[in-house]
């Protein structure tokens, strides 16, 4: 009797996911969106302002809100531009993609990964780690680093830095206008 009401009492709680199921949702969410073609779902799954102040780092104080806004909606839309096409190509050999359990610390996360890629000539094995920060009771994904490398520490240290360090704010919207309206005929999808 006490082991069916043991059971009974297991059946009737509701199933929900751990922490960890919460903080890779969005990841999942992106490769798939990415792979399929969805690439203004994954793009909503970013946190442009925590990537801007990353990237703009010093500097970021110094923008407009409107500077600052145009910022973010420019990266989003040339990142995807130039990111997921090439993303993409990569995953049509998407075998599998292992998550270990995320590191929670207050309102951001790091999940570390391994993406298996089964090329015919060449299988793969990429090392991912995802950095994300809790923004309004969900997970959004700030960086990635592939092997070791982060994502938007050489957009920051190669593109973004020098670009303000030569002619501040005005300087890097104008560049950055001039790279969308360069790839005006990218659509996202």
């Amino acid at each position: 009797m006490r082991t069916m009401l043991a059971v009974a009492l297991v059946l009737s709680l509701p199933v929900f996911g751990g922490p960890g199921d919460e903080v890779t949702k969005p990841l999942k969410t992106v490769i798939n969106s990415v792979r399929y073609g969805k690439d203004l779902a994954a793009l909503k799954q970013f946190a442009a302002d925590e990537q801007g102040k990353l990237m703009v780092a010093d500097s970021w104080a110094k923008g407009t809100d409107a500077q600052r806004k145009e910022f973010q909606d420019l990266f989003l839309q040339l990142f995807g531009k130039i990111a997921f096409p090439k993303i993409r190509k990569n995953f049509e050999n998407l075998d599998t993609v292992l998550y270990d359990e995320p590191v929670i610390t207050g309102t951001t996360a790091t999940v570390a990964s391994t993406i298996l890629i089964n090329h015919p000539l060449k299988k793969q094995e990429l090392k991912v780690k995802y950095n994300l920060v809790k923004q309004g009771g969900a997970w959004k994904v700030v960086d990635v680093l592939v092997l070791g490398d982060s994502m938007l520490i050489g957009i920051r240290d190669d593109q973004v830095q020098p670009i303000l360090k030569e002619g501040g704010w005005d300087a890097l919207m104008k560049a950055m206008r001039e790279k969308a309206l360069e790839m005006k005929d990218v659509q996202l999808k």
